[in-house]
């Protein structure tokens, strides 16, 4: 099982995506703290290295995943395969749910939210994190941003009612870690980036 100081360690402070690794880890774990309990469902979860930072909150950590072959994260230590669209599980089977980084790659988002409040306990909550601002990445299947207002109406659609949202960064951390991309790939080849933020979203189902 992955530990905390290996997750933090795939994001040196050269990298730039640190801080955002940073930023993004000590909130999931914080909300995981507040918010997780119970059976957990973690939608794409690649390697399950999350556990690092939710594992202690819950009393199983279940993972979903694509096979290796249709996912660009590499190694895939998913408990069950499928979809975050159409996913394979049973209804309102968990009392938490975590997605970090994942909404922004599927084509349909609004289907997957409604699958992931599909699969929760009534009352249980989601802890969501996807991006602002980015550069395009995981090509070809990179194909939304979410502003605070898109996110509050395609949750609210999918019958969550919203805890947190919150903002995880601002122009700095932006600013860095887009410009250490940038100078990254000057070396490499033409620059084709974007910027960078973090939005976080705690959500709490509510019972029908």
């Amino acid at each position: 099982m992955t530990t905390k100081k290996e997750y933090y360690a795939r994001y040196p402070i050269y990298d730039p995506a640190h801080a955002v690794s940073r930023i993004a880890g000590e909130q999931i774990q914080e909300s995981a703290r507040e918010y997780s309990s119970g059976r957990m469902l973690e939608i794409g979860c690649s390697d399950k290295s999350k556990g690092a930072l939710v594992g202690g909150y819950v009393d199983e950590h279940v993972g979903l995943d694509l096979p290796d072959e249709d996912t660009p994260h590499g190694k895939i230590e998913a408990d069950v395969m499928g979809s975050a669209l159409d996913m394979p599980i049973e209804d309102e089977s968990f009392d938490c749910v975590l997605s970090t980084a994942v909404l922004e790659h599927l084509e349909e988002p609004q289907r997957a939210l409604n699958e992931s409040y599909r699969a929760l306990k009534p009352g249980g909550y989601a802890l969501y994190t996807m991006p602002l601002f980015w550069h395009l990445h995981e090509e070809l299947r990179d194909f939304f941003r979410y502003t605070k207002y898109g996110l509050r109406h395609l949750f609210t659609a999918a019958g969550y009612e919203i805890v947190h949202l919150k903002a995880l960064s601002g122009f700095f951390v932006t600013f860095g870690a887009e410009l250490g991309y940038n100078l990254r790939r000057f070396a490499r080849g033409p620059v084709t980036s974007r910027v960078v933020a973090g939005i976080t979203a705690t959500l709490n189902k509510a019972a029908p």
